[in-house]
């Protein structure tokens, strides 16, 4: 079952290049990428990777882990990056 979460992330640049994800809303939820491209599928699988570890905990999921109602509407915020001449 797809579910869809609205969460805030911050990319960190890195010196040796790529970024470190972190979610402000959930501490535990730390993953890398790359490239930009990179960043949703491995956030993607680092929340999967979190979820996971609550239920196997037994542990309820926190508020900002409560799948939006079906039907709702969203609102995206994306990073788009644009190369000009």
């Amino acid at each position: 079952m797809e579910r869809i979460y609205k969460l805030p992330l911050i990319l960190e640049p890195q010196p040796e290049g790529g970024y470190t994800i972190t979610c402000p809303l959930l501490p535990n939820l730390i993953t890398e990428a790359d490239t930009l491209d990179e960043v949703m599928p491995n956030v993607t699988d680092a929340l999967a990777a979190l979820i996971e570890a609550y239920e196997d905990l037994n542990q309820p999921l926190p508020m900002v882990l409560q799948p939006l109602p079906s039907g709702s509407a969203l609102w995206s915020e994306t990073l788009i990056p644009v190369i000009t001449a």
